[in-house]
């Protein structure tokens, strides 16, 4: 049984994505060392690279 076109590829969810969800924000403004552990910002976080 194959499966329907709508589905789509296997690979498609491969792409570059160009928004990161919080805890990706997070990690990157970790890895550039602007994040400081004691923050618990929920709203108003930096603008980040997509790495």
């Amino acid at each position: 049984m194959s499966r329907h076109p709508s589905f789509g590829k296997a690979n498609r969810g491969g792409k570059k994505r160009n928004v990161l969800k919080r805890f990706e924000r997070v990690d990157v403004l970790k890895k550039l060392g602007r994040w400081k552990d004691d923050e618990k910002k929920v709203i108003g976080l930096p603008k980040t690279p997509v790495l």
